[in-house]
Order: C-alpha cells, then sequence, then structure tokens
C-alpha cells in the first residue's frame, strides 16, 4: 500500500512501518552557509533514491531543525515496527556529511535498522543523543 507524503512517495510495509530515515533541513543542517562543500540536496536524492527501490522496508522523509546543530548534518534512523518490537530505538546521527557515511546509512536501513541489524562501526562514530530541548519541546521519545 502506498501513502503520498509531503516527501515524495512513503511505502507502508505489509508487517507495519517501515525503517525511516528523518533528515534534518532546519536552521543548520542542509545548509550551504554551514557546509558550503557539501551537495545537500544531492544526499537527499540518494536516500530517497534508496527508499523509492526498497520494497516498502524504508522510508525518507524531511523536517524541520532536529535541536543538535553543532553536529549538523543531523539524520535519525527511527526503527520499523519489526525493529522496534525487537527493542530497536532511534539511532541519531551527527556530522552525515559525506557520500560514504550515507552509503553506511542506506545499508544498515536496507538490513532492518535498529532493533533488526548490527551497526556498523562507521555509523558507531557518528552517533549522537537529541537535544534535551529537543525533546522537551517535541514530547516525544526518540
Amino acid at each position: 500500500m502506498a501513502n503520498a507524503t509531503r516527501n515524495g512517495p512513503m511505502m507502508l510495509h505489509s508487517t507495519g512501518s517501515p525503517c525511516t530515515l528523518m533528515v534534518c533541513r532546519g536552521c543548520c543542517c542542509g545548509t550551504h552557509r554551514k557546509h558550503p562543500a557539501v551537495d545537500h540536496d544531492g544526499h537527499v536524492a540518494v536516500l530517497r533514491k534508496a527508499a523509492a527501490e526498497s520494497p516498502g522496508t524504508l522510508a525518507v522523509r524531511t523536517t524541520d531543525c532536529l535541536g543538535p546543530c553543532e553536529r549538523s548534518n543531523v539524520i535519525v534512523v527511527q526503527p520499523s515496527t519489526r525493529g522496534r518490537l525487537a527493542g530497536g530505538r532511534a539511532l541519531w546521527l551527527g556530522w552525515a556529511l559525506d557520500d560514504d557515511l550515507l552509503d553506511h546509512v542506506v545499508a544498515y536501513a536496507r538490513a532492518g535498522g535498529p532493533g533488526l541489524a548490527e551497526l556498523p562501526p562507521a555509523l558507531d562514530l557518528h552517533r549522537t543523543e537529541p537535544s534535551r530541548l529537543a525533546a522537551a519541546t517535541r514530547g516525544r521519545r526518540y
């Protein structure tokens, strides 16, 4: 079953929600002002292409500021329904600025993401925590 969102098509896997990549595009992330040498639009395109090629197991959404601006660019890998049931929790990644890191993010998400796949060492190096302010103002469990 397909759902359309403001960020493009999102496929919903028959066993629940897919692993979702939340890509920060707020005040600092995704801006040429802060990271002029990074192809921000190209990075989002790579992630969206991976989602479109998945069998409904991967989704990509862009969002406003997630908070830890000093660690931009930020991507949050949210577990699928199956991953959450297996104990997976959202993985916050900071300093997502190069193509190699995106390749690791895509491979990890394709393998199932949090709760279902082993975290590659390259992603472990980029692991970060949400800012307290972001968590408090959103009232969400990440």
